[in-house]
């Protein structure tokens, strides 16, 4: 479960930033995910909350907005949501497409108080 690595970075990466505010308490932590990325949102969610189990972040919680994956047309120029991995243009069936998201992997911001 890969899941498991992922949330171990993304608080590798918080405490980064926890260590540069030490009067802080984090809320939040909100990642944005692509749709190409193979991540299961159930399990990201629980091994983080297993990871910050009676930890100074045990009150912290995870969000995880999903990112579309997007195509252009190169021969029309339509934007479009590419849905069920169709990478058909919608517009005019071409396959010359510029695909744009849905690889992300980043977290997007931090809440603390």
């Amino acid at each position: 479960m890969h899941e498991m690595s992922i949330a171990q970075n993304i608080l590798e990466i918080v405490d980064e930033y926890m260590v540069r505010e030490p009067a802080a308490k984090l809320l939040e932590v909100v990642v944005e995910i692509g749709e190409m990325v193979a991540v299961v949102p159930d399990s990201l969610y629980f091994s983080y909350d297993v990871l910050v189990e009676n930890s100074k972040y045990q009150d912290s919680k995870l969000i995880i907005n999903i990112l579309p994956l997007q195509g252009t047309c190169r021969s029309c120029g339509h934007v479009f949501k590419i849905e069920n991995y169709n990478f058909n243009c919608p517009s005019c069936h071409s396959l010359d497409l510029h695909v744009q998201g849905g690889q992300e992997l980043r977290i997007s911001h931090l809440e603390v108080e």
